[in-house]
């Protein structure tokens, strides 16, 4: 029987730089030339990083607006959601005047982050509600998750429908992830009934992600976590990637959803 799951493209994230891979996208023009040939390829959402002109990570809200902007009409299918990541610059009041500002459609944030100023954390989740912006709730650990699902009982976070985005590994210290690491978030995970979605960071990344839909979770790619194939070899670009996997995910029985064309 095959089973459909949402693809997400994570294309440069905060911190890969061109020197450390040519094909990582961080001009305006390079990450729609990226969201035309991910989409093509089977993803129907972009995880959105916008840079300086010196490839530091940015929450520029003209930046992100222009950026939004050329994405649209160069692929008017494709779902965006920004990044709030504080990439070890900003601040949550930094964070949340960038949410206010560009006042997306969708944003990830990461639960650890906002919980640095309790001041704060519940005008943010209520800022992103009254927007109307779709929030994707980042976990590193299930401390991160029972965070977000005590939150919710307290009315931190507003009620309603909530996803998660669970991250496997770690860029700081280089930490790998494994299909494995994936257990420990599974119960509250199946209990909180959250619609959620994996990636994982290194060369494990596709086995971590086939791991994700095999538990009824979602995926997302891309070299923001990863940008080396099963075998080893290095991916040229993201469109290469996202292929790779959906093509490793129809070979187990998955399908990617289709998106408009």
């Amino acid at each position: 029987m095959v089973k459909h799951y949402s693809l997400t493209v994570a294309p440069n994230g905060a911190r890969l730089r061109k020197s450390e891979h040519a094909g990582v996208p961080t001009t305006e023009e390079e990450l729609v030339k990226t969201a035309q040939a991910c989409f093509n390829a089977g993803a129907g959402t972009i995880h959105l990083h916008v840079r300086e002109d010196d490839e530091s990570h940015s929450l520029d809200a003209a930046r992100y607006r222009l950026a939004i902007t050329a994405i649209r009409q160069a692929v008017p299918g494709m779902a965006i959601q920004i990044t709030t990541e504080s990439g070890g610059t900003f601040d949550v009041a930094e964070q949340l005047t960038c949410l206010c500002e560009v006042a997306p459609d969708a944003a990830s944030v990461a639960v650890r982050e906002i919980a640095r100023d309790a001041l704060r954390s519940s005008e943010f989740y209520r800022t992103a509600s009254e927007l109307g912006v779709t929030l994707q709730y980042i976990v590193y650990s299930p401390e991160d998750l029972e965070t977000l699902v005590s939150w919710i009982a307290e009315g931190v976070v507003p009620n309603g429908s909530h996803e998660v985005l669970i991250v496997l590994g770690r860029y700081s210290d280089g930490k790998l992830a494994k299909p494995e690491d994936l257990c420990t978030f599974l119960p509250l995970i199946e209990s909180s009934r959250f619609r959620w979605t994996l990636c994982a960071f290194g060369k494990h990344e596709q086995a971590c992600l086939l791991a994700a839909l095999h538990a009824g979770g979602h995926a997302r790619i891309g070299f923001e976590n990863n940008t080396v194939a099963p075998d080893g070899t290095v991916f040229s670009d993201n469109q290469s990637s996202v292929a790779s996997f959906v093509k490793a995910a129809k070979d187990s029985s998955y399908e990617v959803m289709e998106h408009a064309a």
